[in-house]
């Protein structure tokens, strides 16, 4: 039995972050470049400098013309000031792409590495997380995050932050220089702005969050009716997964449009609040200019000190709104990172170590209890032993309990009572990159990468050479096949494998089997999918894989097992007999029932 899918996928559920908390665990991945960081707040800075230098020089070159009378003072004073206002144009523009250059590899080291980070956690997580996650929602909110790295440290660092530089530049030019009621007018402005952008795109955060949940819920349908096509088309489902996944799209454009009439109100408003501030500075910068406190070269830099400040915060609403996001999608990638990982490796845990790896190791049950939910045991005090070099083979009906084993032995769980042992060794306390090296199975729904043949193959032994490869897919009977093909070894096997037979399948999984060499083999009812004929084939080339080695068989038909050293007769979750094929017929009980309902079943086909 699996977990049901009514379990919710743990990610979803994680605790909100604020935005200090989530800003907080990025910045270690950007610290540990300081050098560059430090530099890039240099260039930051020196690129305002300068752009605040553009306009007062421009204010000299004004109040020279409008003094100077003399043909000379108009040939060598403005050209000179000409000169030093394109000088700091150049300046401003140089630092700034240098700040640029020099955070580039800051930026995509974050998102590289928190990448990185989340797709190593995500595979470490138990088998019950990835059954009951939806894959198209979770990948999209870890492109989601990735992205959201990339626009926050963008939109910060340069927009947000020279903005507040240049503002603090602009007010202490106005307080020093003029007096204090620019500084006054120039706060209250910018104080109402910011606090009508930050009130009305909370309000619309609401929106965008119900877009982004309905853009993922969208997703998730479309990628798992594209998945499962095949079904659909056996069924004729075409149209009802169409109107599926129209419902989603036009609940996700009622929110499109509740969002764009919120941004109309936010950019309006915006609009309104800055003329207001900018008709109340340049009033007063007239009356100066009327009373002869001022030139017309300061209401010049007035005016250009003021555009410059307001272009950038015209678009204040879009980067709050946008930073908001970035942060929001950033804190659900991290979500990720803080869910529970029910199967870890101890702190002391070491790699496992098979006494005879040309046998297998010496596998023990002891008293194992498992479930998967409190309300049905599903395995119950179960105690056996695979020998070294021995063939153990599990039957019952379905939900006795045998594809558990399998799953146990891989530790996709762990158990909650008993051990399972390795050579003495509980595999609770060796890491489980280590014991999944040495554990190798033969699975009855084959599922291959959508890639070439001698992809899937080798991916039992990540860099094998084309020998190896080639050895391995000749010992499951598939190399002639493979050569016969256009591309070989070449050959694209489709999604999750549909361009080859089921047969074909299964002789890939065994090459790829062999290729991994492990020391204990698991089949898992790996021909119960085929018909006679290529299971016969099959099956002898998993008898010559399992000779003389640790091997469990978790089998359905019985004639595929009468050569094992053991067989387990499970129901409801416990052994209720044991014994070789013989023994079993003789004791004339569950066993032997089975094998004779299996026998007629046979003659009568």
């Amino acid at each position: 039995m699996r977990p049901t899918t009514s379990e919710i996928n743990p990610h979803i559920k994680a605790r909100q972050r604020s935005d200090w908390q989530v800003i907080r665990n990025l910045m270690p991945y950007i610290w540990q470049f300081k050098f560059r960081v430090i530099i890039t707040l240099l260039c930051l800075v020196f690129a305002k400098v300068a752009n605040l230098g553009v306009p007062i020089v421009l204010k000299k070159i004004v109040d020279t013309l409008s003094i100077t009378t003399t043909s000379q003072a108009l040939l060598v004073v403005p050209v000179s000031l000409i000169l030093a206002y394109g000088l700091l144009r150049l300046s401003a523009s140089l630092f700034g792409e240098l700040r640029e250059l020099i955070f580039a590899k800051v930026t995509e080291s974050a998102v590289r590495k928190v990448g990185l980070q989340v797709f190593n956690y995500v595979h470490a997580l138990s088998l019950r997380f990835h059954l009951s996650r939806q894959t198209g929602g979770m990948t999209r909110d870890i492109e989601r995050g990735t992205r959201g790295i990339q626009s926050l440290i963008s939109y910060s660092l340069y927009s947000i932050i020279p903005t507040l530089i240049e503002l603090l530049m602009v007010l202490g030019y106005f307080f020093f220089v003029y007096n204090i009621w620019f500084v006054v007018i120039t706060l209250i402005a910018l104080t109402c702005y910011i606090i009508f952008t930050i009130v009305v795109t909370e309000w619309r955060t609401n929106f965008r969050r119900q877009m982004n949940d309905l853009d993922s819920k969208a997703n998730q349908r479309a990628v798992d009716s594209l998945i499962n096509f095949e079904t659909v088309k056996y069924f004729g489902n075409e149209q009802y997964e169409a109107l599926r996944y129209d419902e989603n799209l036009k609940n996700y454009a009622q929110a499109a449009v509740k969002s764009q009439k919120s941004l109309a109100i936010l950019n309006f408003g915006q609009q309104t609040i800055i003329g207001i501030g900018l008709i109340c500075i340049l009033g007063l910068a007239s009356s100066g200019v009327a009373k002869g406190t001022m030139t017309i070269g300061d209401l010049v830099l007035v005016n250009v000190l003021m555009i410059q400040l307001y272009i950038p915060l015209n678009f204040l609403g879009v980067l709050y709104r946008e930073m908001k996001q970035s942060l929001a999608d950033i804190d659900r990638m991290f979500g990720l990172l803080e869910t529970h990982q029910e199967v870890a490796d101890k702190p002391n845990a070491y790699p496992l170590s098979v006494k005879s790896p040309a046998l297998g190791p010496h596998v023990i049950f002891k008293d194992v209890s498992f479930h998967y939910e409190p309300n049905r045991q599903i395995l119950n005090k179960v105690s056996f032993e695979i020998l070294p070099g021995e063939t153990t083979a599990v039957v019952g009906h379905s939900g006795a309990g045998k594809s558990t084993l399998s799953r146990l032995l891989f530790r996709f769980y762990d158990v909650q009572q008993g051990a399972i042992l390795f050579d003495g060794q509980n595999i609770q306390d060796v890491q489980q990159a280590s014991l999944r090296q040495v554990v190798g199975i033969v699975p009855q729904d084959t599922v291959l990468f959508n890639d070439t043949i001698g992809y899937n193959i080798a991916y039992g032994k990540p860099g094998a050479s084309q020998l190896d490869i080639e050895s391995a897919a000749k010992s499951a009977q598939i190399h002639d096949f493979i050569e016969k093909l256009p591309d070989g070894y070449q050959s694209a096997v489709g999604e999750r494998g549909l361009k080859l037979s089921g047969g074909e399948k299964q002789r890939v999984a065994i090459a790829r089997t062999l290729l991994k060499q492990p020391a204990l083999l698991i089949f898992d009812e790996a021909t119960s999918a085929l018909d006679s004929e290529t299971e016969r084939t099959i099956q002898n080339e998993l008898n010559d894989l399992a000779r003389n080695r640790s091997t469990l068989i978790i089998a359905h038909r019985l004639s595929t097992i009468t050569h094992a050293h053991q067989i387990l007769v499970m129901e409801e979750g416990a052994i209720i007999e044991r014994g070789t094929h013989e023994a079993l017929i003789k004791l004339g009980q569950r066993y032997a029932e089975m094998w004779r309902v299996q026998q007629s079943q046979n003659v009568s086909s």
